[in-house]
Formats: C-alpha cells, structure tokens, sequence
C-alpha cells in the first residue's frame, strides 16, 4: 500500500468588510460560479456554497498538498479582485481579514450541504455574529 488516501472537506465561513451587503441577487450567481472556478483552478472541488448578501459560506475537498491558509488567501483575493474587474459593484469589494474553516466528517457532509442551502431561511432568526459565534464555541474556539 504505497499510496496517500485523503478526504479532507472543508467548511470555510467568511464575511464582507465592515459588514456591507453587497452579494445581492443580481450578482449572487456569478460570484459564486467564480468561486467554484477559483476552488477548481486550485484543485479543490467545491461542493456547496451558499450564504447572504454579507458572506459566504463553502464546502470543499482540500487538496492535500495545499494548505488551508494559502486556499483562503487565494480564493477571497481572487474574488475580490474578480468582482472588482467586472465592475459587478458601485462600492470597492473587500472580504474581511480573517475566517474560520471547520472539517468536516463524511457522515456529516449532508447536513452540512443542507446548513449552507438554507443560509437565507436560517438569517431570519440568527444574525451572522451569532452564528459565527456559535461554531466557534461548537468546535471549541469559542468562550
């Protein structure tokens, strides 16, 4: 058995800067094409995206020999500058500094896709800092 085996699914959670809306439905659908375009170009396959006009939520398989620092780096850097070139917006785009990213099991790979699909039904009763929070404190990060 000389081979690597790895199944390393990522779910990565990030925000606008200075918490503007700016992925409305007008350009929701080609930002999130480009991201999938960015993950693939990176090889790592996305699997869901979904998210509100103010982040973004994904779920991808990581390549192993990337690290997952340098595929947030590339990607927000990416879509920034993508939206930026195509004049999707009237305001300069920028995500915030920082995110937070989460493995994720196999066995919990549904529930996960069925979180991200559901993000504008979930925003009716949960702003993005509670729950930003509460997978922090969910995966130990948090007070």
């Amino acid at each position: 058995m000389g081979q690597s085996y790895t199944q390393l699914i990522i779910h990565a959670v990030f925000h606008i800067r200075d918490n503007q809306r700016l992925i409305n439905q007008d350009v929701e659908k080609m930002v999130y094409n480009q991201f999938k375009h960015q993950l693939e170009e990176l090889s790592c396959p996305l699997l869901e995206i979904g998210g509100m006009p103010d982040h973004v939520h994904l779920l991808f398989r990581l390549d192993p020999k990337r690290s997952i620092s340098d595929v947030m780096k590339q990607v927000k850097g990416g879509i920034s500058h993508w939206i930026n070139q195509q004049d999707l917006l009237s305001n300069k785009f920028a995500w915030q500094t920082g995110y937070a990213a989460f493995t994720v099991s196999k066995s919990q790979m549904d529930t996960i896709r069925h979180y991200i699909l559901t993000q504008k039904e979930h925003h009716r009763t949960m702003t993005f800092k509670e729950e930003y929070v509460g997978f922090l404190k969910l995966h130990g990060l948090g007070d």
